[in-house]
């Protein structure tokens, strides 16, 4: 059974920096012999749930919501079976509940942005800022 617990979420003043991190458990990712997707969401009170970043432990390769492109950094430690999201220069707009995700890689390649193409979830850290 595979288990996602997300930390690192709490209040911040705008402009500020904060980091996420989502354990992983029940497995051992491989950047060798397995490959995965992993991904950050967000969803904040009365809106829709958000793709902010993606990364593929096959190459690397990192994807960005244009809304925080320059500003979120996506990050995955096979060592650790950790994944981060490193925010900066934060804003209030930024204030929801993020969700780590995981999937296998998919076999055509690419990794999916849309939330409903991901299997596994931990279950939310809250993110605050303050004006």
């Amino acid at each position: 059974q595979v288990q996602l617990v997300e930390s690192g979420g709490g209040s911040v003043q705008a402009g500020g920096s904060l980091r996420l991190s989502c354990a992983a458990s029940g497995y051992t990712y491989s950047i060798y012999y397995s490959t995965f997707c992993m991904a950050w969401f967000r969803q904040a009170p009365g809106k829709e749930r958000e793709g902010v970043a993606t990364i593929c432990t096959s190459d690397g390769s990192t994807y960005y919501a244009d809304s925080v492109k320059g500003r979120f950094t996506i990050s995955q430690d096979n060592a650790k079976d950790t994944l981060y999201l490193q925010m900066s220069s934060l804003k209030p707009e930024d204030t929801a509940m993020y969700y780590c995700a995981a999937r296998s890689y998919p076999r055509g390649g690419g990794c999916p942005r849309g939330h409903l193409q991901y299997n596994h979830w931990g279950q939310g850290t809250q993110v605050t800022v303050s004006s």
